[in-house]
């Protein structure tokens, strides 16, 4: 007795990832400069220790990765964003 593929039964459902679509924040607010002396809005890009996040993880073009991670260490310098902490968010 042989079952057609159509009869296949599964016991749990078939994973199927729906992932959203990641977008460059810059490109479609039409941000052009990106401000070092903006701590608040440069946390967004920063991790709970402090690193930088990568641009696989926010969706940020080549271009302003670039610009947000000059601006982070810019801020960095200036002592208005810590280099390491333990509980940044």
């Amino acid at each position: 007795m042989a079952q057609s593929s159509s009869d296949i039964k599964y016991l749990t459902p078939i994973a199927v990832d729906t992932k959203k679509k990641k977008y460059c924040r810059f490109k479609k607010s039409g941000i052009k400069y990106i401000d070092y002396k903006d701590p608040d809005f440069l946390l967004k890009f920063v991790n709970e220790q402090g690193k930088i996040l990568p641009r696989r993880i926010t969706g940020t073009s080549t271009k302003y990765q670039k610009k947000v991670s000059q601006a982070v260490k810019r801020a960095r310098h200036l002592s208005l964003m810590p280099y390491v902490a333990d509980l940044l968010k």
